[in-house]
């Protein structure tokens, strides 16, 4: 997913913001579920962070036209595992590994189904 960088994103100096590059990272996550015309809230549950590591490489800047991939780490019962990296020119400036907990509405953690399994599998290429 391609992306560029706003004012709204960035510093008085135009370097954007720590906390943004998990929203770009996010929204890349949401748009492989709206591309099949779906969204990331299911009919049984839905998924939430429950563990990231993020590193920042370089800074993305006002006007910067980058590059979100998504790639599907590790399936496990009731979450899985996907790394994120963000490119600038082909070049790697920030990565993310985030665990996603599946939960119901009422917040309890629950066990992946099939049809939910085959969906990520689909939507992160593995």
């Amino acid at each position: 997913m391609k992306i560029r960088v706003y004012y709204e994103d960035t510093d008085t100096g135009g370097v954007v913001y720590h906390s943004n590059y998990l929203n770009f990272c996010e929204r890349a996550r949401s748009d492989a579920f709206f591309k099949k015309d779906m969204t990331p809230v299911l009919q049984n549950g839905h998924f939430v962070a429950r563990k990231l590591e993020a590193d920042y490489v370089t800074s993305a800047k006002l006007g910067d036209i980058l590059d979100i991939t998504t790639e599907l780490t590790q399936m496990k019962a009731a979450s899985f595992i996907l790394c994120q990296t963000i490119y600038r020119d082909n070049k790697k400036i920030f990565s993310l590994s985030i665990t996603l907990a599946y939960i119901t509405f009422e917040g309890k953690p629950q066990k992946i189904d099939v049809d939910t399994n085959d969906l990520i599998l689909s939507l992160f290429d593995v």
